[in-house]
């Protein structure tokens, strides 16, 4: 990994594959998770000429772990330092679960000007259930909205069970090894933070092509936020990948690179 700094001295860390010249992809992980998250797309994606960078923003991977201070804002103030500091443009942002709301935080704060198109993966862009929005997390209203949240992510009883996951859970074991499960005040506040977030608007304003692509078998959230959410953008489109989870990059890596691969050969290609 490479580091570099934010604006406010934090160290982020990235790392680099494929062509130089290509165009660019940064890869975002979700909550907690490092970029080995992504090791079923890196070599893919920089085998097709593709310029990959594998970011970890703070409290990610090797990145530094602030105790305190870290919110969707800055978390997506993090993802214009490192943009910047690359001089990144003509980029495809990928995010999965927390990370594709990092997008969102991005854009809402400084435009697409350096980007050419967006992928979200498994994530809603509203978490809180309404009247009009009944894609978020399951069991997560009005009612417990500042209670839900507060000592980690629910358990929601939804999903494939994990005894019957078979290489599902080895691939998601793998990818997602080291990754620490318990959760410090700071990362409460930013779960917290995430939770009441709503993306929406900043989703209607964009003009660049967004992928939304949900795990048919999500354990947080039913698949249709990916439909819901592509019926917002500009230049929505939605897949449903069958018999795959939240990690929906890593327990289907087959049917969610063809996917991927599909939007860039059309929209962004290498």
């Amino acid at each position: 990994m490479t580091a570099l700094t934010a604006d406010d001295g934090v160290r982020l860390d990235y790392a680099e594959h494929g062509s130089p010249s290509g165009r660019p992809v940064v890869l975002l992980a979700g909550f907690k998770a490092a970029g080995a998250s992504w090791a079923y797309q890196v070599e893919p994606l920089a085998k097709a000429g593709y310029r990959v960078l594998v970011v970890d923003l703070r409290g990610h991977g090797a990145a530094e772990r602030p105790d305190a201070g870290v919110d969707m804002s800055r978390r997506g103030k993090d993802v214009r330092d490192v943009l910047e500091a690359l001089d990144l443009r003509d980029a495809v942002l990928v995010g999965g679960s927390m990370g594709g709301n990092t997008i969102w935080s991005y854009l809402d704060q400084c435009g697409t000007s350096r980007v050419r198109a967006i992928v979200i993966v498994d994530q809603t862009p509203r978490m809180l259930n309404g009247p009009d929005w009944p894609h978020g997390f399951y069991g997560y209203d009005g009612s417990n909205a500042d209670s839900h949240f507060a000592t980690g992510i629910p358990q929601t009883g939804k999903g494939t069970p994990v005894a019957i996951r078979g290489m599902r859970l080895v691939r998601l074991l793998k990818a997602m090894k080291g990754a620490e499960r318990e959760l410090s005040p700071g990362e409460l506040v930013l779960l917290n933070d995430h939770a009441k977030a709503d993306w929406r608007p900043v989703i209607a304003r964009t003009e660049v092509p967004v992928l939304f692509v949900a795990g048919a078998a999500s354990e947080f959230w039913p698949a249709s936020h990916a439909d819901a959410a592509a019926a917002l953008a500009a230049h929505g489109r939605a897949v449903v990948i069958p018999k795959d989870g939240h990690a929906a990059n890593i327990e289907q890596p087959k049917a969610f690179n063809a996917a991927l691969f599909s939007f860039l050969a059309e929209v962004a290609p290498a």
